[in-house]
């Protein structure tokens, strides 16, 4: 088998209730080619958190084997993402002098400015996954994305501060690196899920991401290209199914495919009179019946539970009345029938559901709102630079992607 010196990205999405490796190729025009997909069932995970070290690693790995036996790639390194109600987001300004006598400002410049925004007091418990750079300033001008090269004796950053709790940043960290794999960054996956599925207009205007997950809900606020504020809420899509399962005494799995199926947040989109024979789903004897309005008016509540939960955490951001460019929805529990609508009449604002863009190849598989942070976590390690891989490599698919918009730049893992 041939090998190739070709740079390949790879990101990992550790959920609580699947594992999602992807591997893509980066072409020689810093496009993205996905050429292995892994999914495994996740366990060990509840609400974001390991509580279950070897469940995890276990799954890790298998998501990994199926991403590496479909791409012909060993895999020694990859970009993880991060989730869970111990992450907080704060503002922190850096300021410093230029250096140089010119006044020409450098990148060097730069970073000082944003090493000296993280140089925050956190409680012991406690450190920093990023820090996101909003804007700069430079001798009172401000609003500036890109101040490398512009002239001046001051520059200020005004960023955004990712902290996560150093126990569950830890654990985490631990399952990626025991199941053999180099941890390049760990990334917030609702600022994964944000690089995935909005347009470069949404993030300047001002737009919220809701990524609704298996345990988890995240809520990342974009404003004027940058992420703001995030947010995890410890209900997702595994809260339905185990409502439907005891509000139908139904078995879990039966419940799971009736959701996935037939699920509805809004009960008066689905006829009264339409019902489902579940024998195909679990094995029992035919006749068994079940009424899909029945089914819709479970989910309903526990559907407006959840964003009533997200209105809240908008509002702690200062949103309450809403953003310029809406929500946009994904994850999983997102593929809903009636959500959209739902939310719409709920935040009353536009609200359009997310599918992930921007990369190529094996995009049948991944092109749903489902695998937007696995898709963002790409596009993240595409930005941050990858390095030539040496490997066996069976070869690759057809296909081109496009780069990542430069609002990622200032990105500090």
């Amino acid at each position: 088998m041939a090998t190739s010196s070709a740079p390949i990205v790879v990101g990992i999405d550790v959920g609580t209730t699947k594992v999602c490796t992807l591997i893509a190729e980066i072409t020689d025009d810093d496009q993205c080619e996905v050429i292995g997909v892994g999914i495994a069932p996740s366990r060990g995970l509840k609400k974001g958190a390991v509580v279950n070290t070897e469940d995890v690693i276990d799954a890790i790995g298998a998501s990994l084997e199926r991403a590496e036996k479909q791409s012909g790639f060993d895999i020694v390194s990859a970009y993880v993402g991060i989730s869970g109600a111990h992450i907080q987001t704060q503002s922190s300004p850096g300021v410093v002098a230029v250096r140089h006598a010119d006044r020409q400002i450098t990148e060097d410049d730069v970073d000082r400015a944003l090493e000296a925004a993280r140089a925050i007091s956190l409680p012991s418990d406690r450190e920093i996954v990023h820090a996101v750079a909003r804007n700069f300033v430079i001798d009172g001008q401000d609003g500036i994305k890109n101040p490398a090269g512009m002239i001046g004796h001051r520059i200020e950053v005004h960023t955004t501060i990712v902290s996560g709790a150093t126990t569950s940043v830890s654990n985490l960290e631990r399952c990626v690196q025991r199941a053999g794999i180099e941890l390049k960054s760990l990334v917030l996956q609702p600022l994964a899920a944000g690089l995935a599925v909005l347009t470069e207009a949404e993030r300047d205007l001002g737009v919220a991401v809701i990524d609704i997950g298996g345990g988890t809900t995240d809520v990342a606020v974009f404003m004027e290209g940058a992420l703001t504020y995030a947010a995890s809420i410890p209900v997702g899509g595994q809260h339905v199914t185990n409502d439907i399962t005891v509000g139908l005494r139904a078995q879990f799995a039966t419940a799971e495919e009736l959701k996935v199926r037939y699920g509805c947040a809004m009960p008066e989109m689905v006829p009264e009179d339409r019902v489902v024979d579940v024998a195909a789903f679990d094995g029992g004897s035919d006749g068994t019946e079940v009424s899909l309005r029945e089914v819709s008016e479970i989910i309903e509540p526990r559907m407006v539970e959840l964003f009533e939960l997200v209105q809240e955490k908008l509002a702690l951001a200062g949103h309450r009345d809403g953003l310029p460019a809406g929500i946009v929805l994904c994850g999983g529990t997102a593929q809903l029938g009636g959500l959209r609508r739902l939310a719409s009449d709920m935040f009353r604002t536009p609200v359009r559901i997310g599918t992930p863009t921007g990369v190529y190849g094996l995009t049948d598989q991944i092109m749903t709102p489902a695998f937007a942070t696995s898709v963002g976590l790409l596009k993240f390690g595409l930005e941050e630079g990858v390095e030539p891989v040496s490997g066996p490599r069976v070869p690759a698919l057809s296909g081109i992607g496009s780069a990542l918009s430069g609002w990622l730049k200032n990105l500090l893992p």
